[in-house]
């Protein structure tokens, strides 16, 4: 039925070729041009290989015992909830985000959207079924061509680059106006949810937010609204990056979750009460985000560039504190509705998998409710003055997760530990990197 409702599909938009998309660990797509009548005809393959990459290209010295080391293939099973047309293309294209299977046919425990359903068949097996409503951070940047150059923010319509601090801004929105115009054109092409565009407090820093809705279609589209703002930038001259902290002086970008809790069958808010009061569920989500957040960091916080994020005075959490209405927390009950009581992640970094940040948000709260585990005291005050007690760094963060076992239970252990492989692999190529910093303030001083 799936195949016969994209063939249909293929045919009605006169598509010629398919972009055949798999997310990879880091969430870059990686796949396959395939022409439309081949593509309707034949099965599509992959070497499993490609999960286990690192954002280097490299492979982990244990690479042959996370995949068999012929380097064999798997099978990809387009979903055709994910059928996108590609509004750039020159000619009719479509976009397929597919699942992979190993060749007995079971979901691949390494690929990144499998890890996502992994949990999210946690909930359903509750009769629960999660709610989420993202919200992505950017930077719009000045071409940058040699890495050893800062990044800079990009001229705007007049003329000159954006000074200081421009939070909530509509004229700095405005200085970018014909790229925000085609992304929305792009979006609604794409059928994309977004909701609101604001300029956050960087330099050409903007945010998009997201309509609420099914946690895996969710981050499907942030997976491909990644992919759309970057065509969108480049057509215009100029980088979207979603990298947690690409310039020294100003703040990170983040991937906020918004996660709320429905009852299957009723569609009724599982943290609330029929008097509209919480729901001990909800305390225990927040326990369980408390008691897990710390192995879960990894996954919120991939790269080495994510860990800049988490320092004094750059409007990042730093510690596992939670509160009502308080941004200064990790954790923030929004002022909503009963039926919309909700809990806002601020940890995730905007470099973050969209797939793995919120299946481990959803798998701590899963966790905090089955254990029933309570949360502290919420946070009155400015959590910002409190001591930092999130990892520092991507090697601790892996540690972390490693003594996590129910966290790497509900997430998958074979790939909890492909994860920390080539994370780990990652660390250490940065790690042989001397800075700039480094020339400066050593060379001649120690």
């Amino acid at each position: 039925m799936s195949m016969e409702k994209i063939r249909d599909w293929l045919r009605e938009k006169r598509i010629t070729e398919v972009e055949c998309l798999v997310p990879d660990m880091t969430g870059k797509a990686r796949g396959k041009f395939i022409p439309a009548d081949k593509f309707i005809k034949e099965d599509s393959r992959l070497p499993e290989s490609i999960l286990v990459q690192t954002v280097t290209g490299d492979y982990t010295d244990i690479h042959d015992e996370l995949v068999n080391p012929m380097d064999t293939d798997m099978t990809l099973l387009p979903d055709s909830n994910t059928m996108r047309l590609v509004p750039w293309a020159e000619d009719p294209t479509g976009q397929i985000i597919h699942d992979c299977h190993t060749r007995q046919g079971e979901p691949h425990p390494l690929a990144s959207r499998n890890v996502l359903k992994r949990v999210l068949a946690l909930y359903e097996a509750e009769g629960w079924k999660p709610v989420v409503a993202p919200e992505v951070e950017f930077y719009l940047v000045q071409k940058n061509i040699d890495p050893d150059y800062e990044l800079e923010p990009p001229i705007g319509r007049s003329g000159r680059r954006e000074a200081g601090r421009q939070s909530y801004s509509i004229d700095a929105a405005n200085e970018f106006d014909p790229i925000i115009e085609d992304m929305y054109d792009f979006c609604e092409a794409q059928e994309l949810d977004v909701d609101t565009l604001i300029h956050e407090s960087g330099l050409a820093q903007m945010e998009i937010n997201f309509l609420h809705g099914d946690a895996l279609d969710l981050a499907d589209q942030v997976f491909v609204f990644k992919r759309t703002m970057r065509e969108t930038a480049l057509r215009h001259g100029i980088y979207a990056t979603f990298m947690a902290k690409p310039m020294e002086r100003e703040p990170g970008s983040a991937l906020h979750i918004h996660q709320s809790i429905v009852d299957a069958k009723t569609g009724e808010n599982i943290f609330t009460n029929e008097d509209g009061s919480e729901h001990e569920r909800f305390r225990h989500f927040i326990g369980g985000m408390q008691k897990y957040t710390p192995g879960a960091i990894a996954f919120y916080a991939p790269s080495v560039n994510s860990y800049r994020r988490f320092a004094p005075d750059i409007a990042a959490p730093v510690n596992l504190n939670w509160g009502y209405e308080n941004r200064t927390t990790g954790l923030r009950v929004p002022d909503s509705g009963p039926q919309a009581r909700r809990l806002e992640n601020r940890f995730p970094g905007v470099d973050a998998n969209p797939y793995l940040a919120i299946a481990a948000s959803l798998a701590c709260g899963y966790l905090g409710m089955k254990k029933k585990i309570d949360p502290s005291e919420p946070h009155g005050g400015d959590a910002f003055l409190e001591p930092i007690t999130v990892a520092r760094n991507l090697q601790a963060a892996l540690a972390l997760l490693e003594e996590s076992e129910d966290l790497k239970n509900a997430m998958g252990n074979r790939f909890a530990r492909a994860y920390a492989a080539v994370k780990r692999e990652e660390f250490e190529a940065f790690n042989k990197v001397i800075s700039s910093w480094e020339r400066e303030y050593l060379l001649l001083n120690v």
